[in-house]
Order: C-alpha cells, then sequence, then structure tokens
C-alpha cells in the first residue's frame, strides 16, 4: 500500500511538472509566464447584464429594421457588447472616434459591413449607438480589407455562372462612390501608404503597390510561387508565406524593397505567418503531430520564441506598437486537418481570447466567453484600436460582431 502511494505521488509530481513546462518559453532566457486574469472578469451566467453606474448607457438608436440583422448593440457586460447579430462581413475598422466623425466624444468608431446587404454601419463606443452610413448594395461580400482611417474598404466578392471570378471592389465609407481594382487578384493588402495587391497564375506571383485611389501601380516583387500570400511587413518591406495546408510545408519570407527573398520561418507543416506593424516580429503558426504551434520569431536576430499557447495566426491581431498580440484561442480543439478543416468551416473552435506580451514575455487569459453566457466563440478578423482600449472581433460561429472593452 505503501509504495503504491509513492508511486501515484510521483506520478503526480512528474504531471504537475510537465503541466507547468507547458507554460514557458523554452528558448535559452526567453521565458513567458501565465498571468492572471486580473481585471479582465466578466459576470457568470445567470447575472444580468445591466450596466454598473458610470458605465456607458445602453443603446439608444437603433439600425435600420429594413436592412438590418441585429435592431440594436447589446451590452453582455460594462465591456463586452454584441454589436451586431449579424453575420458580418469579415473585417472591420476600429478608429478613434474624433478623427472617423469629427465628434468630442471620447471612445472608437467600429465601422463594420452587413453581409446580407453590403451597406456599412459605424458603431460608437462612447455612446453604444449604431448609424448606417452607406446604403449601397452589395450583397454576398466575403471579406473586407480597410483603410487605418476607416473611409474605404476593399471588398472583396465571387461572381460569373460558376462563381469562379473574384472581384475587388473599393467601397467609401460614407458614399456611393466606388471603383473596381483588376479581377482576380491572388490576395490584397491594405497600409497608409498604399495597397500591395498580388496576381498569381501558374508561371508564379506578382506583386504590385499602388496608391489607394488604385493608380500608380509598381511591380514590387516576383516570385516563382503561385500559392502565395502576401501583406505589408514595415516600411519597403513585406510579408511572402506560401498558402498553408496540413499536408504541404510552408515557408514564410521577407521582401525587401528591391524585391529579395530572405526566409524567416519553415518549412512547416501548415504554416500560417503575421508580421508585426513594423516587421520586427513574425507571429507563426503551424501543426507539429497533428497538434497546432505557435511561436515567435525576431526578424532581426532570428531569436524564436515557442509560446504556451497556440492557435491560427489569422486568429491573432498585432497591437499597434506591437508591445503584444491578442488571439482566439482554442480550449480543445476537436480533432481534425488543421488548419485546413478551420479554414473551410468543417471545425469550429470554442475559443477564449489571450493577450500575449512580448516585451513582458507572458500571456495573459483577457475573456472567458462562454463564463458571459454568450455561447461559444470561434475569433475570427480581430482588431483593436491604435491606444489599445478596444478590441473587435467577429464570431465565426454566427457571423456576430463584438467589442470588449480593454
Amino acid at each position: 500500500m505503501q509504495r503504491a502511494l509513492i508511486i501515484a505521488a510521483a506520478a503526480l509530481v512528474l504531471l504537475g511538472l510537465g503541466v507547468g513546462a507547458y507554460f514557458f518559453f523554452f528558448t535559452g532566457s526567453a521565458s513567458v509566464t501565465v498571468a492572471p486574469a486580473g481585471s479582465a472578469t466578466l459576470p457568470s451566467a445567470g447575472q444580468t447584464s445591466t450596466p454598473s453606474a458610470g458605465s456607458p448607457s445602453a443603446p439608444s438608436l437603433a439600425l435600420p429594421s429594413s436592412s438590418s440583422s441585429s435592431a440594436s448593440p447589446v451590452a453582455v457586460s460594462a465591456r463586452l457588447v454584441k454589436i451586431s447579430a449579424g453575420p458580418v462581413v469579415p473585417g472591420e475598422a476600429v478608429v478613434d472616434q474624433s478623427a472617423a466623425t469629427a465628434s468630442s466624444t471620447p471612445g472608437v468608431a467600429v465601422n463594420y459591413i452587413e453581409r446580407q446587404s453590403g451597406n456599412v454601419y459605424a458603431y460608437l463606443t462612447g455612446t453604444k449607438t449604431i448609424t448606417r452610413v452607406s446604403n449601397k448594395t452589395l450583397p454576398g461580400i466575403e471579406s473586407a480589407s480597410w483603410l487605418p482611417d476607416g473611409s474605404l474598404a476593399f471588398v472583396r466578392y465571387l461572381s460569373g455562372a460558376d462563381f469562379s471570378t473574384v472581384n475587388t471592389y473599393a467601397l467609401f465609407a460614407t458614399s456611393s462612390d466606388g471603383f473596381f481594382l483588376p479581377q482576380d487578384l491572388a490576395d490584397l493588402a491594405v497600409a497608409p501608404s498604399g495597397i500591395l495587391a498580388l496576381a498569381s497564375g501558374v508561371n508564379g506571383s506578382v506583386a504590385s503597390l499602388e496608391h489607394t485611389d488604385g493608380s500608380h501601380a509598381t511591380t514590387v516583387f516576383t516570385t516563382p510561387l503561385s500559392a502565395v500570400r502576401a501583406s505589408f511587413a514595415g516600411k519597403n518591406q513585406y510579408l511572402v508565406f506560401t498558402k498553408p495546408a496540413a499536408t504541404v510545408p510552408g515557408d514564410a519570407f521577407l521582401v525587401d524593397g528591391a524585391g529579395h527573398f530572405s526566409r524567416i520561418a519553415g518549412p512547416l507543416p501548415g504554416l500560417v505567418a503575421l508580421a508585426s506593424p513594423s516587421g520586427k516580429w513574425l507571429l507563426v503558426s503551424y501543426t507539429r503531430n497533428g497538434t497546432l504551434q505557435m511561436e515567435l520569431v525576431n526578424t532581426t536576430t532570428g531569436e524564436t520564441l515557442t509560446l504556451p499557447v497556440a492557435t491560427i495566426a489569422d486568429k491573432c491581431v498585432w497591437t499597434a506598437d506591437e508591445s503584444a498580440l491578442y488571439c482566439g484561442v482554442p480550449v480543445t480543439p476537436p480533432p481534425g486537418t488543421y488548419p485546413d478543416d478551420w479554414y473551410q468551416g468543417v471545425a469550429h473552435f470554442s475559443d477564449k481570447i489571450w493577450k500575449i506580451n512580448v516585451a513582458g514575455r507572458y500571456a495573459q487569459l483577457v475573456l472567458d466567453f462562454s463564463s458571459a453566457n454568450s455561447g461559444t466563440l470561434d475569433a475570427e478578423s480581430l482588431a483593436v484600436d491604435a491606444a489599445d482600449t478596444t478590441l473587435v472581433f467577429v464570431n465565426k460561429n454566427d457571423g456576430s460582431l463584438w467589442s470588449y472593452a480593454l
């Protein structure tokens, strides 16, 4: 009996050590801890969502019922708000309210597009009101990439008899004007400096830098790779990585202004990459033995930091000062082939929102969605304002749009 107790105690100690090791970086002196949730708590199931004293008042302006799938925003707690029941188009702009609306009311404006109609709406966090700012009808939009000031969104949708043509249309937030970019672009990235448009074919890919009005297109790089994604990674630098697939090892490259490629990560199966605003850091997710893995790569030094939480990099967003990331992290991903099953909608996650502090080297739980009695969350299209006060995300499970006060 005594021997059995000793063996059981030893097993528990080993298990505890194993769990503890999971929550630390394994790269020399670079380490991370999982911090307590702190003040990021929500009412438990059954509590009311009445705002506390001093919190913003309840919504006072409803969406037009003729074209909206959500009558008004719903304050689940003083910090968590369901902006729209959706479905909304993945991709939204989160900008300083005074800059977006010439208003002195504190808070930020969240511009988003209703999928059914293509109408543009603005949600103001200071007053918790929604206004339709454009009623141009453009149904069936699949994704939107906004200019940082929220004035213009480049929306993508399919057309043609067999829905094989990819259209990219510049949709202004406050007018019915707009213009088309060339058809069948493989990828599109937006920055204050312009648009990065990627065209791909059997002979490879060509990336062009254009003004935000679609003019003055200049080729910035070419590659024989035909199945790639591209985005900005700082000034005069671009991130290129192979389209993710669990069965194909992928690579991530930084491309300088002269078009020279430098491999930063890979080959890794299911690789997805997300560059910080300056390009100093690269968030990389991939799969190993069927499980999700995630790490940070310092593109200057080559240092790699293994993270204690894992998700798909497309479920994360960098803060403007690149000191941290916010990620939707699945609690227990269902068995599947990742990231393929998630992109294809075969698998759905139940996420918690985590903050990965790069400077402090720790991960902190920010939002436990289920504790707000709001169902399950599969976060996508995360966005955060420049001051790091408001996090916005789309719930992939039902297309609803949410904001959380940080």
